[in-house]
């Protein structure tokens, strides 16, 4: 009953933030909610001291709550198919080559950009932490996070392919990077001596083709159900059963449980809406989908503003958390530009698509429940808090300031060809 206790808890502030945000801030949901939380947990916190059993009791809550497990094992399912489900294959298919390029190369450059260089910052602070730590470090810190940034891009009238070549990567880019995460985990575990080249692919291929191929006969089997029935009702609860029982059968083949959601949410999306749903079926699919996503963001992005409360900030770790703020978005400067710049001559780059891709990048849940997986006796209190610090800047000022810089650019481009 606890538990229920907590999650009622939860849900009323996500709804009591969510309006006060749409009565008074105005600001983008996820974004609104997570600053209200934030503010929030500043205020218990500078009021402990006159209110102690506020603070006890909600720091209890949240210590209760296991968000890795939260979010990377309930939540990511439900978001990654909701916000593949909406994904057109032909303008996927059209943007293949750089949404391709940029959720793998990107986020291998990334990963080894941050690992390197933070390996040398927290050498310079003389903190003698293992490389292989910093490389997960980097691959946790490397995923973009649609969720925050593709509302704002919206009302930015920024053109459609750019809008798909940022959702595409920001949706492939999380599998990749978490098979990336359970890779260098793994060899961190068992040591890289330990394990050889042919181990180490060979993971990568168990992990993301596993995903895929899971992915693709979850929609081809979801597809057929859907065609040989028509009640929306029993439709929506088959993709619902499909997730939750997708995901779960990934974790219990150790497959890409992200990848198998984003391949599968396409399918029906796109060769599943065409050849299995009534008109009905297709509005009732959408608008449930679109409404649990809504719900799990705002819980999502309020458990984010809370965990404030439990993480634990030395002032060291706060230095270095500004610093690798840099450090993170000098590698997502070089991991989008080398294959940008590559791509350049046989690919159609919209006019300021660059630095868009650049400051689009946000961070969000996915890296802050990798960084509290990783144990805590090898520097995890420092990596979680370091995370936290470049979320919260990469939500609250990317997220704010992306929109207005990609309608500056787009009015600079407009008054150029004049």
């Amino acid at each position: 009953m606890q538990i229920y206790h907590y999650f009622t808890v939860i849900i009323i502030l996500a709804a009591a933030f969510g309006y006060f945000n749409k009565r008074f801030l105005k600001l983008p949901r996820t974004i609104g909610v997570m600053i209200i939380a934030l503010l929030t947990s500043l205020g218990i916190v500078l009021t402990a001291s006159s209110f102690p059993d506020l603070f006890v009791q909600t720091k209890e809550m949240i210590l209760s709550i296991d968000f890795y497990t939260i979010l990377m094992e309930i939540m990511l399912s439900f978001l990654l198919f909701a916000g593949s489900i909406h994904i057109r294959l032909n303008d996927i298919k059209s943007e293949r080559v750089p949404i391709i390029a940029f959720s793998t190369i990107g986020v291998l450059l990334s990963t080894f950009i941050v690992g390197g260089l933070m390996y040398l910052l927290l050498q310079a602070f003389g903190l003698d932490i293992p490389f292989i730590n910093c490389l997960l470090f980097g691959a946790l810190i490397s995923p973009t996070d649609p969720i925050a940034v593709m509302g704002i891009l919206k009302t930015a009238n920024i053109p459609k392919s750019l809008e798909t070549k940022i959702s595409g990567e920001s949706l492939f880019n999380d599998g990749v990077a978490v098979v990336l995460f359970v890779a260098i985990f793994e060899i961190s575990k068992v040591g890289l001596e330990n394990m050889g080249f042919a181990d180490i692919t060979l993971l990568f291929l168990r992990e993301a083709g596993g995903g895929i191929i899971l992915g693709t006969i979850l929609g081809s089997v979801g597809t057929y159900i859907l065609k040989t029935i028509d009640d929306y009702s029993v439709e929506v609860m088959v993709t619902l059963a499909m997730v939750m029982g997708g995901y779960w059968l990934a974790s219990s083949l150790h497959i890409s449980g992200p990848l198998a959601m984003v391949v599968a949410g396409i399918f029906i999306g796109n060769r599943g809406r065409e050849v299995g749903m009534s008109s009905i079926t297709e509005e009732y699919i959408d608008k449930f989908w679109e409404m649990l996503d809504e719900i799990l963001n705002a819980v999502l992005f309020l458990l984010i503003g809370l965990e404030l409360l439990v993480i634990n900030f030395e002032n060291i770790y706060i230095l270095i958390g500004v610093i690798a703020i840099f450090v993170v978005l000098f590698a997502r400067f070089v991991s989008v530009g080398i294959p940008f710049f590559l791509l350049k001559r046989r690919v159609k780059f919209e006019t300021n698509s660059f630095p868009i891709l650049v400051w689009g990048g946000l961070r969000g849940g996915i890296s802050v429940a990798l960084a509290l997986a990783l144990p805590r006796e090898s520097s995890g209190d420092m990596f979680v808090a370091i995370t936290y610090i470049i979320v919260l800047f990469s939500i609250i000022f990317q997220g704010l300031t992306i929109g207005n810089l990609a309608k500056k650019l787009t009015i600079k481009s407009a008054n150029k060809s004049q």
